[in-house]
Parts: C-alpha cells; structure tokens; sequence
C-alpha cells in the first residue's frame, strides 16, 4: 500500500505538470497580443521549469528505502562540551529543516550532556522521499569556531556524528522475536521531574543476536518508552543489514568508504571566516547563520545531483 500510494503521488504530480504546461501553451498568444499577460505566462514557465528541476533531483532517489519516513541520530564526538553543544545545534538544524520542508519532525530520545547540548538524539522526520533527501546528511560534521565555554575563547574543533536511517516496518521489514531481545527497566536520569525520576520508567532492550543495545527515557510512561525503543531497534536492526550489503557491493567494486570521525563530510567554520562547506561536493556558502537555521537545500542538491552524474 505504502508503494502504491507513493506511485499513485508520482502519476498525479506529472499529470498536474503536463496540464500546467498545456496552459501555458494556450496562453502564450494570447500573451503575444495582450501584454499584461506576458508577466503572467513568464512566471508560470518559471515555476514549471523549478518543478521540473526538483523532480529531476527525484530521479536520484532509486533506493529501496529512499520513500521512506526518516530515523535520524546525532551523536556528539570527542571532545566534551564543545561537541555536546555542536550536537544540540546539529539536531535543531535538521528540526528547523523539516519545518522549512513542511515535514513532521519528533525527537524520540535524548541523552542530555553534562554541562550543555546532547551526548545524542534520535528524530523521527515523516514525509515524502524523507529518507531520499536526509541521505546526503549522514556522516560525520566538523565545527570550527570561538569556544563560548573557554574563558580564552580560544578557537576549538568540534565533531558531531549523524546518521540516518529508514524507520521500519514493523514485522515487515524486521520481525523482533521475544526471546530475542533482553529488556530491563530503571529510573530515568536528569530532567523530567520526580515521576520520571522516581519511576522505573526508562528501558533499555538488548538485541541477543545483533547485540545491538537501545534504550529510551523520554517519555513519563514506561510503556511508552518501550514502543520508542523498540521502533528505534527494528530501524537499527534494517540499517546494519543494509550495511552488510552495501559493504559486500563495495567490496565486489574494489573501495569501501568507511564514516569515521576525521572523515568529515562537511565543515562549518564560524571563525576566523565564516563558510560552511561540503567536501564530496565542493557546494559552500559564506551564509553559516541561515544553515544553521534550516537552509539546506543547496547541499541536498548538490549532492543528489552528485548522484546523478555518477550513474550517468
């Protein structure tokens, strides 16, 4: 059902495109006689032709999963506070985009740091192509910029780890068996009041097979951190599959490119110049202010069409 209705979303988007163009076409003489017109008909080219050029950046979306709503985790690198602060902006970053995007965007779990920002969290992202455009974000995020935590205010380098995963289906795209998984209860830790507090409400569930841990102290409920969790898990579970095929397709090209920290993908340097690049790309821009809040579109398409030439 879910891929019917994304076929059923492509036929209508081109069947509304080619009954804009068939009036833009009955409208150009008409322009031709009646000026007032021609400012009419030149705006409408030029947004068929941004529509057309957005769904030619949809044909770099061939993966199975690209459809797909989004589980997108931000995990801060070495370094302490200064990559625990540049956790925290990354995940308002990417929750200001799916704003922009119209997006629905919920942070599931979040592990507070000690002193600022987030150790990590985990946001849902659910939309059209959702996983199709975040691809281009996993990876690992380099900072440069003025220590706001150093009393020198000396220039510090910050690293931030993201990555993005399809959300699953349940027992469909993974089957969780119960004497698979090992589930303990504690109390949660740090913000959220004496009943998160006082409570075991927290849940971390062990995976036997993958030994893949999760857990999740968000919500009041420990039913409700459960469910989380669980979602979370299946979504781990389908990415490390899809890792082991990609490695075994990397392996059959001869290269493997592993995401590391030190391999950065992106660098946002706020001092001594202010410009944010990406380095598979080349794509920059000078506006670190208007990335940081959201404005990603540039790197998103310069990547997807990356992608394009490549298959070209």
């Amino acid at each position: 059902m879910r891929r019917l209705a994304e076929q059923q979303r492509l036929v209508s988007t081109w069947r509304e495109m080619a009954k804009k163009a068939a009036d833009i076409e009955e409208l150009i003489p008409l322009a031709e006689s009646d000026d007032s017109l021609g400012d009419e008909v030149a705006q409408e080219v030029a947004d068929l032709a941004s529509r057309l050029d957005e769904m030619e950046l949809e044909t770099a979306f061939s993966g199975e999963y690209d459809a797909r709503n989004a589980l997108l985790t931000v995990h801060a690198g070495a370094g302490g506070t200064e990559s625990q602060d540049w956790a925290e902006m990354l995940l308002r970053m990417y929750l200001r985009w799916a704003e922009r995007r119209g997006y629905r965007a919920e942070v599931l779990e979040s592990s507070p740091g000690e002193e600022a920002g987030i150790k990590s969290a985990t946001l849902s992202v659910s939309g059209d192509l959702a996983v199709g455009y975040l691809k281009s974000e996993h990876g690992v995020h380099r900072l440069v910029r003025l220590s706001p935590f150093d009393a020198d205010h000396s220039r510090h380098t910050s690293f931030a780890l993201v990555e993005v995963m399809p959300e699953a289906e349940a027992d469909v795209d993974v089957r969780l068996e119960t004497e698979d998984m090992k589930v303990d209860v504690f109390r949660s830790s740090g913000p959220g009041g004496q009943h998160m507090q006082k409570t075991s409400s927290a849940v971390r569930i062990t995976h036997i097979p993958t030994g893949l841990v999760v857990h999740c102290q968000s919500e009041r409920s420990q039913y409700q951190n459960k469910e989380i969790a669980l979602r979370i898990l299946r979504s781990r579970i389908l990415e490390m599959e899809l890792t082991k095929q990609e490695a075994a397709r990397a392996k059959l090209k001869g290269e493997r490119v592993s995401a590391e920290f030190g391999n950065q993908i992106r660098s946002y340097v706020l001092h001594p110049y202010r410009m944010v690049k990406d380095h598979r790309t080349g794509y920059q821009t000078g506006d670190t202010e208007s990335v940081l809040d959201g404005n990603l579109d540039g790197f998103i398409s310069a990547y997807l069409r990356s992608l394009l030439s490549r298959v070209e």
